[in-house]
């Protein structure tokens, strides 16, 4: 479409602009419109073709409707005559490139080429104990800083890979674990020669132990440097770790993939070279090591590589199961279950007898490691961690000695996990616990790991009222009953409004405010059922406010509670059932309160604008005479104008005052909105119980 009246340009499907152009007259019949796209880079795979099915002039059709890989492309030039329209004229030469662009993957990058060589750059000056070789960019090497091979008397731990898998291999480099670290490209195998660079760069007397995942690229080119460094006379031994469950062992030659499990590997193979013993010893304890882990991946998404599309192979609701780690095709694909049967199914998977990925039997001895695969979160890596130990335990009748739960090998951007299961003795454990200064390596998990771990019991409230003598009258009165009648109500309209209450807060805040609001409604109808003591209103409204504080977090739980906890300070000055003027003084109290902690105040956009035309009308009503339910009632009326007028005010409190004022105006503030319904609904229920 013509963005002037004389240039045009070629989008793709979702119009964003490329390098191409058109340049020509706009207008005018009969006048020449002459089309050039300049050299422009493809960063994927993309086809390029004219939805009229007509070939790019100057072309072969085959070749037009060929996918062209990462390279130059240049159009030739070609003339068109508008006897009409110039625009239908343009529309069926449209230019079509689809998924060039327009789903590329976000990064934090300059140029996908420099991924790795900046990566070590920020690593080595985040940890002072890490330096790296002068060769970028053929020579990635990520090094302890102590050491030099005309110096080190101990054997020096060497592994790698492509990258794309961090912190692994080089964020693992430290004392008592890899002496250095050989990054490739991403999910590319080092060269030979950056690997040959890295033996010579620490490897003293006592020889080197290579670490290879197994991969065919890794273990040619760190076969082929390990054969050239010995005919240059160093002392070299290799291990394989193959530590995938997902595929049935020896099946092809290619053998099982080298996973998260290698981590542990390192960290077994690091701490037995740290004590002092010989290539031999420290290879074939490594080499046991990698034989008594096993792994298994589920994936959530397809990982994005820098400067490449990304990718839709996995649909939504759907999971892959028994994935490697470079972005390839899972062993099979699941609809998405619940955490608690993925788990299972991977642990079986792993444990299996049939055919039998580990030595692994009832009574043994484990350790676990719950890793994340580049974009799950650590909530949900925990919740993973929480659900497998148990099943572990009880299921499949082991012990389970340590847990290591984060990203430890990940694969770029995937939302997934994997989980590995490592059979150990006190000699493994010894080597998991001895000290490293490899800085992705897990703090605080070494140490003897109870069987059970039973919760801390929450000390006991020091208040001379004890919730075990609090309970709701045998008998209520007429106040009592009035008072139920108002807390039920206003707790089942916070209820019925959550998923409402969520999606205006998804928009101006963090999106629980229903969730969080739905968890003290619950609260205060489950508490008031067993404790509260209705025929009194102070202390009714004194434990509302402790039902709230047990189970409603974050800012909104804690205004609640001192919203209770002022109105409380009034009503107990009461000498009798409160009266209408006294509730107001009450609601008068909490407003103050509020506003004196929260620093908030009429027109911030917040739980006031709703609270706070509420009590004036209330109490302009009651000091003209109105009856005091009519005034109560009008007086939400005035609650709820309130409310809906903050979509009208700029934020001045809260996480909402960071936020756009653009979005704002879209919707209300959902805690003003809350408190209008369950102040509305109090209003209607008294109302109808009279």
């Amino acid at each position: 479409r013509p963005r002037d009246g004389s240039r045009w340009r070629v989008g793709g499907p979702d119009d964003s602009p490329l390098t191409s152009s058109i340049k020509g007259a706009a207008a005018p019949r009969n006048r020449r419109l002459l089309l050039r796209t300049s050299a422009f880079s493809l960063p994927s795979s993309p086809r390029l073709g004219f939805p009229t099915g007509r070939p790019i002039p100057g072309h072969s059709d085959p070749f037009a409707r060929s996918p062209l890989r990462r390279g130059f492309f240049r159009c030739s030039e070609v003339s068109l005559t508008s006897s009409s329209d110039l625009c239908s004229e343009v529309d069926s030469w449209f230019l079509w490139i689809a998924s060039a662009m327009a789903y590329q993957g976000k990064k934090l990058i300059d140029d996908p080429n420099d991924v790795v060589t900046e990566f070590i750059e920020g690593l080595v000056e985040t940890y002072p104990g890490l330096q790296y070789l002068d060769g970028f960019p053929q020579v990635k090497v990520v090094l302890r800083a102590d050491v030099s091979s005309s110096t080190y008397d101990k054997v020096a731990v060497i592994s790698g890979g492509g990258s794309g898998h961090e912190p692994a291999h080089a964020g693992f480099v430290g004392v008592g674990m890899l002496t250095a670290a050989i990054c490739g490209d991403v999910f590319t195998s080092p060269p030979v020669d950056s690997i040959l660079a890295g033996i010579r760069a620490v490897t003293g007397p006592m020889g080197c132990l290579l670490i290879v995942t197994n991969y065919t690229g890794d273990r040619l080119n760190f076969g082929l440097a390990a054969e050239q460094a010995k005919a240059e006379g160093y002392n070299v031994e290799t291990v394989i770790v193959g530590d995938d469950c997902a595929l049935a062992p020896h099946r092809g030659i290619a053998g099982q993939r080298g996973l998260a499990g290698t981590i542990l590997v390192h960290k077994v193979a690091g701490a037995a070279a740290a004590t002092g013993l010989s290539l031999a010893e420290v290879a074939a304890e490594a080499k046991h090591a990698s034989e008594m882990v096993g792994t298994m991946g589920v994936a959530l998404s397809v990982c994005t590589l820098p400067g490449h599309v990304t990718s839709d192979r996995l649909g939504p609701g759907k999971m892959e199961l028994g994935l490697g780690i470079h972005g390839e095709p899972g062993a099979a694909v699941a609809d998405l279950q619940p955490v608690d049967l993925v788990v299972s199914h991977v642990l079986k998977q792993i444990l299996s007898k049939e055919p039998q990925c580990v030595p692994i039997t009832r009574g043994n001895r484990v350790v676990l490691m719950i890793n994340g695969l580049g974009a799950t979160p650590i909530m949900e890596l925990m919740i993973i961690s929480g659900k497998a130990v148990p099943k572990l335990q009880l299921e499949h009748g082991v012990a389970v000695e340590r847990v290591y739960t984060g990203s430890f090998m990940t694969s770029i951007d995937m939302a997934g996990f994997s989980i590995s299961v490592m059979k150990v003795n006190s000699e493994i454990l010894q080597r998991l616990d001895a000290p490293t200064k490899a800085p992705y390596w897990p703090v605080g998990v070494d140490g003897e790991r109870p069987p059970a771990k039973l919760p801390v019991p929450v000390p006991p409230c020091r208040s001379t009222r004890n919730e075990e003598v609090l309970s709701q009258p045998q008998e209520l009165n007429k106040n009592g009953h009035m008072l139920g009648a108002a807390i039920e109500a206003s707790a089942n309209a916070v209820i019925d409004m959550k998923d409402t209450l969520n999606e205006w807060d998804s928009k101006v805040g963090d999106g629980d405010c229903g969730s969080t609001m739905f968890r003290g409604a619950t609260a205060i109808l489950e508490d008031m059922r067993k404790c509260y003591s209705l025929n009194d209103a102070a202390e009714t409204v004194n434990e509302i406010g402790a039902s709230i504080r047990r189970v409603m977090g974050g800012t909104s739980g804690i205004l609640y509670d001192i919203f209770c906890k002022a109105a409380y300070g009034k009503l107990k000055e009461c000498r009798s059932a409160p009266t209408s003027k006294e509730w107001v003084d009450a609601l008068e109290a909490s407003i103050a309160a509020i506003s004196k902690y929260g620093g908030a105040a009429a027109g911030y956009r917040t739980m006031l604008d709703a609270l706070i035309p509420a009590v004036t009308v209330l109490k302009e009503k009651l000091d003209s005479g109105v009856d005091p339910l009519d005034a109560f009632v009008i007086s939400s009326e005035a609650a709820i104008r309130g409310a809906e007028s903050t979509k009208n005010m700029q934020p001045q409190a809260g996480r909402t005052s960071y936020i756009s004022g653009d979005v704002i105006t879209t919707v209300p503030d959902p805690g003003a909105m809350a408190v209008a319904a369950w102040y509305r609904a109090a209003a209607l229920a008294i109302k109808k119980k009279t």
